[in-house]
């Protein structure tokens, strides 16, 4: 039988279900698509050679001639070299060479439907593969103009010293440490030091002169600039003259900003260039939406602009800090800003300096206003601030600018505004609306509680509204819609920029902080009253990760995002009867939205799942005013909530817009900044601060580029390595003898030596010996006699097992583990505290011949609860040939019942016989993975129960599926 036709030329990987198929490979495919450019350049060299005897094959046709055999190729048409004419009229790809009415109604109709299949990139969470669509061909989107040189690459060839104006990898070492992690005047005081002078030899003495060197790095980041910018209040001066207030803005060239993001070598792994269509099957039913470029907005507008573009999504954000720690009014405004074209796992991260700061906005205090207008003048002035910063885009955005990109290719870059990330109060001022509204559409202040549509807002509408108003006109609309007076809004002018869909959800205000923290939460505590909910919260059971309330929430005085996080893993389980049926539905249904909204990854289910959530909230919230605890639900976060659906298809993931990121950024790159400066006149300090650490970890990041990544970059302290090293001991462990891949590990040394039976009794596991003798029974079948344990025999025990857990990308969980604990009780001595027993409840691998109807079809298949109570090894003596001799002891819990109806959640109940747990020894690679088990409180909570005895004490439990992201996902 003949192979399939559509294989890459270049590589041999293939079939591929399509021609367009091969395209997209070679697009996305580094080698190949350097291979096809340079079959390109012979090809480009040889067609207009005069002396060439014969036609030289096209690209094309040389990646069909070298597949020819038996692997046929059509791969991605690549743009020819940069010409001497302007870019929008350089002849690009197939439509360049052949004429207008070649194109027949089929190739074109192939061409817009084309769904091929990428084997390489499967998600056995989303399907066995990912169905990519690429984009149609006639848009060239991502097309190449020649290539070009990065950054690292001039810098490379510029200067025969890698370490640049340092002598040696040791100087730059101090250098780099000195200008990171200690302050200017330490670091003068250290460099004036008798030894640092006579003994280390350095090219710099002082600080000024390693200023001089730090700021002649090849490695600097685009410059900043000061504009002065005049308030004009209404108040008079004592010359009856109208005040005025002069303000200073620091801003960057965004255009140079995402010219220094795009071209960055650091990111060549992790940019797409070209929008995309996700499905989880052939027959493109279920979409898949994650990254930018695989969701609506991308591909819109790449259809909106000229062939051969390559869109570059911008981000914004932007908020106000406290600078000063404990009193003081010095405040920050900062802009960040970063491209799409980064994948949302890298740019989340502060240390790859993916978000960079592209302006400091004036803080002012308008003291030339009065009251009646100081307000309206801080909009305008925002706005006028923005536009200053932003107006290299509108030329840009509209016209595109060539950019070498990080894979060394040049191609017309296209920066336009895609989102803005920011909490409600700035979204609003983006907006020019009003806070009682919504600042991506046009609902009225009473009717936010209501699960309705309603007409979005829309530049031009706004705009046009506003020039009506400061004109004099009467505009209706301007009240209706609440607008406030600004009358130069600076996204007026942004092309393809609609502002009011660049609004993306803000899991940390919106979710955690609003509708959980702010609303849910207290109408809650109203209903249980706060005693009964500090009660359950203070015994809840320890698991990893999970923050303890051991003084019940009431009393926490500062909460952040983490608070509010590990509340919710187990807040519905705590609410199960103190609180009415229904309100604890509108509490999952909450819950379930809140989670349905972090996933990395979603599809077209999860997406309707989302929306039943809010609609399932909605169906439900009326017993909170039959209750007394609302009147009305005009609260704007939870009328944001309708347009989460929307946002993710047009953008992307939420989790690739959240506000924690800035909000972690104003440490780097506001506080920190300050805390290096003066304190008078800090925002120009603070500018230089900022360039200089930036060119610092450039720098960096250009010498991994050069000489490959560094060892270490600084040394660690004892109890550093004395961890590492554990931690290497506890990783070379491997429990499996039968293969050579790790399931389960424990630490090379026990954490307890020499048990006794007794001690074991007492501390451990009760019916230890017997289950023991039973175990090896059971392992050892007749006719084998194996020995048996005795009240003499002593074990080695250990304190935890390290599991690898499976990865589920939709909920973001990747190459993790989880330490499930069996420790004992210590009590106190030489002025330590004692430390309560910890014996973590787990789900076990039960044999198949006891299926579980309640659990069929879910992740629970298979898995049955047990609380871990001892993990062991047995001795030399006991062991046998091809028999398990890590071990584990727990004691069962009962099957798990049908979900709760309110809850949702699993019920399950201790398993006893004669009023004793029922316990197994088995071996320790049953144990799947770690659970948490939240106690059955019933209507009130006893007050003898606390963290530690409540799994001895409780006999009813549910399954907890809020635990972690990861957790839900897989029980959805």
């Amino acid at each position: 039988m003949p192979r399939q036709s559509n294989y890459c030329g270049h590589c041999g990987k293939g079939p591929f279900p399509t021609p367009a198929g091969v395209q997209h490979h070679i697009r996305r495919v580094a080698a190949c698509r350097a291979k096809y450019v340079q079959d390109f350049d012979a090809f480009a060299k040889n067609l207009w050679e005069p002396s060439t005897p014969e036609r030289q094959a096209s690209p094309t046709e040389a990646a069909s001639n070298k597949a020819s055999r038996d692997e046929p190729v059509e791969p991605q048409t690549f743009c020819p070299p940069p010409l001497e004419e302007p870019v929008d009229h350089i002849p690009i790809g197939p439509s360049a060479a052949q004429p207008s009415g070649n194109t027949t109604p089929d190739a074109h109709h192939q061409r817009r439907v084309t769904i091929e299949e990428v084997e390489d990139e499967g998600d056995p969470y989303l399907g066995t593969a990912r169905h990519i669509q690429a984009c149609p061909s006639e848009w060239l989107a991502g097309a190449v103009f020649g290539e070009g040189k990065t950054k690292y690459e001039k810098v490379s060839e510029a200067s025969d010293n890698v370490f640049g104006p340092f002598a040696d990898e040791e100087e730059w070492d101090l250098a780099r440490w000195l200008v990171s992690s200690v302050g200017q005047t330490k670091a003068d005081e250290f460099l004036k030091m008798p030894i640092a002078r006579e003994r280390l030899d350095l090219s710099f003495l002082n600080k000024d002169h390693l200023m001089k060197k730090i700021d002649s790095l090849p490695t600097q980041t685009p410059g900043w600039f000061r504009e002065t910018i005049t308030a004009h209040g209404d108040l008079m001066d004592a010359h009856g003259n109208a005040s005025t207030e002069v303000l200073e803005l620091w801003r960057r060239d965004p255009v140079a900003c995402v010219r220094e993001l795009i071209g960055n070598p650091a990111f060549k792994d992790s940019l797409a260039y070209a929008p995309e269509r996700v499905f989880t099957s052939q027959s493109g039913s279920n979409r898949v939406y994650d990254e930018a470029w695989s969701a609506d907005w991308w591909w819109d507008i790449q259809a909106r602009l000229p062939p051969g573009s390559t869109v570059a999504p911008i981000i914004l954000a932007s908020d106000k800090t406290q600078l000063s720690q404990f009193g003081g009014d010095k405040s920050a405004w900062p802009v960040y800003l970063t491209i799409a074209n980064i994948e949302k796992s890298v740019r989340r991260k502060p240390g790859s300096h993916a978000m960079v700061l592209v302006g400091y906005l004036p803080v002012a205090k308008l003291d030339c206003c009065s009251d009646e207008t100081r307000s309206a003048v801080g909009y305008r002035l925002f706005h006028q601030c923005m536009s200053l910063i932003l107006k290299p885009l509108v030329a840009a955005g509209r016209e595109g600018r060539r950019m070498t990109c990080a894979d060394r290719y040049v191609r017309r870059v296209h920066p336009i505004i895609a989102a803005y990330v920011a909490d409600f109060p700035e979204q609003c001022l983006v907006a020019c609306c009003k806070e009682n509204g919504c600042p991506k559409c046009r609902v009225k202040p009473n009717e936010r509680g209501d699960l309705a549509d309603y007409e979005p807002r829309e530049p031009l509408r706004s705009a046009t509204i506003l020039e009506h108003k400061r004109t004099g006109r009467r505009v209706p609309a301007y009240k209706d819609e609440g607008l406030r007076p600004v009358f130069q809004p600076f996204w007026k002018t942004l092309p393809y920029t609609d502002i009011f869909t660049c609004f993306t959800p803000d899991i940390l205000h919106q979710l955690h902080k609003g509708v959980f923290k702010d609303h849910l939460v207290k109408w809650c505590v109203e209903i249980a009253e706060a005693a009964e909910i500090d009660a359950r919260f203070r015994c809840m059971p320890p698991y990893p990760g999970l923050r303890h309330f051991k003084h019940g929430i009431s009393f926490v005085s500062q909460w952040t995002g983490r608070e509010h996080r590990e509340m919710q893993k187990v807040f519905t389980g705590l609410l199960t009867g103190a609180v009415p049926s229904a309100v604890l539905q509108a509490a999952v249904a909450v819950l379930d939205f809140i989670y349905y909204a972090q996933l990395h990854v979603h599809t077209t289910v999860t997406l309707q799942a989302l929306d039943e959530a809010l609609v399932k909230f909605h169906q439900h919230k009326h017993v909170l005013v039959d209750a007394g605890i609302r009147k009305h639900f005009n609260i704007p976060k939870i009328h944001a909530l309708t347009h989460y659906v929307s946002a993710i298809k047009s953008r992307g993931a939420a989790d690739g817009y959240n506000t924690e990121l800035p909000e972690r950024l104003h440490i780097d790159l506001a506080k920190d900044a300050y805390r290096a400066s003066n304190r008078r006149e800090y925002v120009i300090q603070m500018a230089k601060w900022l360039r200089r650490q930036e060119s610092v970890a450039e720098f960096g990041k250009y010498l991994a580029w050069r000489v490959g990544p560094r060892v270490a970059k600084t040394k660690v302290t004892n109890a550093e390595s004395e961890s590492e090293d554990s931690e290497q001991e506890e990783l070379r462990a491997a429990i499996s003898t039968q293969s050579t891949t790790w399931t389960h590990r424990l630490s090379a040394r026990p954490g307890y030596c020499n048990l006794t039976v007794n001690d074991i009794t007492t501390q451990f596991a009760p019916d230890f010996l017997s289950k023991l003798t039973i175990y090896i029974q059971r392992t050892n079948p007749p006719p084998r006699r194996p020995t048996l344990p005795s009240y003499h025999d002593s074990f080695h025990a250990f304190k935890r097992v390290t599991i690898p857990l499976s990865d589920v990308p939709p909920a973001g969980r990747r190459n993790s583990k989880i330490r499930i604990q069996a420790t004992s009780s210590v009590g106190a001595s030489k002025g330590q505290r004692s430390t309560p027993s910890y014996f973590h409840t787990v789900l076990v691998h039960v044999p198949d011949d006891r299926p579980n109807p309640n659990t069929t079809g879910t992740a629970l298949k298979g898995l049955r609860a047990a609380q871990l109570r001892f993990l062991f090894e047995l001795p030399e003596h006991l062991r046998t040939p091809h028999q398990p001799y890590r071990l584990a002891y727990v004691e069962w819990f009962n099957p798990f019942r049908p979900r709760d109806p309110n809850n949702h959640l699993f019920p399950l109940s201790r398993q006893l016989h004669h009023q004793l747990p029922v316990a197994e020894i088995l071996d320790i690679t049953r144990i799947h993975s770690s659970c948490y088990l939240i106690p059955k409180f019933g209507t009130h909570c006893d007050r003898s129960w606390n963290m530690s005895n409540v799994l001895e004490q409780c006999k009813s439990f549910y399954l907890a599926r809020y635990i972690d992201l990861a957790t839900f996902y897989l029980d959805t």
